[in-house]
C-alpha cells in the first residue's frame, strides 16, 4: 500500500468516528457557517465539537506549518482530506477572514513572533478577524485612503474611518489600512496593522443593505492605540501587503460562483415539473441552466487546477481577479434564475408561500459581490492590463 493510499484509509476512518452527523449537511449559507470567536454564534453544539477536532489535528488549515496551528500536509494529502470530506458531505469545521485573508499574508509577510502569536489561534478557531480596507472616500481606489496612524513611540494612535467592514460587529481582532506618511506617492506611506476591536475608541455600526440585512458595518478609530509589535512588515510598505491579501480576498469572493445546496436545476424541476423524458418542461430555461451548470463545471475545475499550481508555489497573482470576476458574475446568473424558475413564489419577502424570502433575499444580495473586493469593472482593467497586456486607452 503506498504511503497516500494508507493516509486516505486513515483519513476515511477518522472522519468516520469524528464528525458529527449534523456536520455532514451542507450549509444553508455563509451565517450558517461556524467562525469561531471569543464570543463564537453556535447555531448547533456540534459546531464547536467538529472545529475542536479538527483543529485539534491541525485540519481547520492543513496546508499550513504544524508550528503555527496547521496539519503539515502536502498538497496530495490536502486534496485526499477534501475529497474524503466531500465523500461524507462535511461540511467546512471553521470558515473566517483569518483563514482566507489574514493567515497567508502573516506566512509570507509575518514575524517568527508574530506568527507564533496570531496563527494558532486562527487556527483553533479563537480570534475572529474583520479587514479594515475600504473608507467613504477609498473604495475602488483604495490607495486613497487617508485613516492616520501617528507614532508614539512604542504605538500608533489612529484616527479615521472604515465602511463596509464585514462582521466588525462581531469581530474580536481587525488587519488594518493606515496611513503612516503623507509625504510620498498614495501608495506610499501605508502601513498594515493589526489590533483588538474591544480598544478603546473603536466604534462599530451596522449598515443594513436591501436585501434585509447585512454583515457590512461603519467602522470609526478615536485614538485607538495599535502596538507597532503588531505592525506586519516595514512601516509605510503595506501597500504590497494590501495588494498580496486582495489576491486572497478575490479568490473567497470567486466561490460564491459554486453553487449551495440545490442545484438550480432540481429547484426549477420541483417549481415547474417535468415532461415525459423527465427532463425540465419549459425548454429555453432548461437551455440556460444547461449552459450555467457547464459553466460551473469548468469554472470549478479551472479553480482545482490553479489551486494546485498555486500550492506548488507559482501563486495567484492577477489571475485571482479572472477567478473574482467570473466567480461572482456566475452567483448573479444562479439568482437570476432561480428567479425566473420559481417564478411568483421568488418575488415574496416571507412567508412558507414564498420561499421564506430567501429567494428574493439572495438575489438582491448577489448584486453586492460584483462590487465587494473590488468590482468587476476594475477586476476587468486588471485582467486587462496585468494579465492580457493590453496597452493603456
Amino acid at each position: 500500500m503506498s504511503d497516500l493510499e494508507q493516509f486516505r484509509q486513515e483519513t476515511r476512518a477518522w472522519l468516520e468516528q469524528n464528525c458529527p452527523a449534523s456536520m455532514r449537511t451542507p450549509a444553508k449559507g455563509f451565517d450558517d457557517l461556524y467562525n469561531g470567536g471569543r464570543n463564537p454564534e453556535i447555531d448547533h453544539p456540534d459546531q464547536k465539537i467538529w472545529c475542536d477536532r479538527m483543529a485539534a489535528r491541525g485540519w481547520t488549515v492543513p496546508h499550513w506549518p504544524r508550528e503555527y496551528g496547521g496539519g503539515g500536509l502536502d498538497k496530495e494529502e490536502v486534496k485526499i482530506l477534501r475529497q474524503e470530506m466531500a465523500r461524507i458531505d462535511a461540511r467546512s469545521p471553521l470558515d473566517s477572514f483569518g483563514i482566507s485573508m489574514l493567515g497567508p499574508a502573516l506566512l509570507h509577510f509575518g514575524s517568527e513572533a508574530q506568527k507564533l502569536d496570531h496563527l494558532p489561534k486562527i487556527a483553533r478557531g479563537e480570534i475572529r478577524w474583520c479587514q479594515g480596507y475600504s473608507e467613504p472616500n477609498a473604495g475602488s481606489d483604495l490607495a486613497s485612503l487617508a485613516t492616520k496612524a501617528e507614532d508614539k513611540g512604542d504605538h500608533y494612535l489612529i484616527n479615521g474611518q472604515k465602511i463596509w467592514t464585514s462582521y466588525a460587529d462581531k469581530a474580536d481582532w481587525i488587519f488594518c489600512l493606515v496611513r503612516t506618511d503623507n509625504s510620498g506617492s498614495k501608495h506610499e506611506g501605508i502601513s498594515f496593522v493589526l489590533f483588538d476591536m474591544a480598544s478603546p475608541g473603536v466604534t462599530t455600526r451596522p449598515i443594513r443593505l436591501i436585501s434585509g440585512s447585512s454583515p457590512f458595518c461603519e467602522t470609526f478609530f478615536d485614538n485607538v492605540k495599535a502596538y507597532k509589535t503588531n505592525l506586519i512588515g516595514e512601516e509605510g510598505k503595506g501597500w504590497a501587503i494590501a495588494k498580496y491579501l486582495l489576491t486572497h480576498e478575490r479568490e473567497m469572493i470567486s466561490s460564491f460562483g459554486a453553487a449551495p445546496g440545490k442545484s438550480v436545476g432540481q429547484m426549477a424541476v420541483e417549481a415547474m415539473g417535468a415532461d415525459a423524458t423527465g427532463r425540465l418542461a419549459n425548454g429555453v430555461l432548461r437551455q440556460a441552466i444547461a449552459q450555467y451548470q457547464l459553466d460551473t463545471l469548468v469554472f470549478g475545475a479551472t479553480m482545482a487546477r490553479v489551486g494546485d499550481e498555486a500550492k506548488a508555489g507559482q501563486g495567484l497573482g492577477a489571475a485571482s481577479s479572472i477567478f473574482k470576476y467570473y466567480g461572482t458574475e456566475l452567483n448573479k446568473r444562479r439568482n437570476e434564475l432561480n428567479l425566473a424558475a420559481l417564478g411568483e413564489p421568488a418575488l415574496g419577502w416571507d412567508g412558507d408561500e414564498y420561499c421564506g424570502g430567501v429567494v428574493s433575499r439572495d438575489w438582491l444580495r448577489s448584486k453586492g459581490n460584483s462590487i465587494e473586493g473590488g468590482t468587476s469593472e476594475v477586476q476587468l482593467n486588471i485582467i486587462a492590463k496585468r494579465v492580457l497586456g493590453l496597452p493603456d486607452a
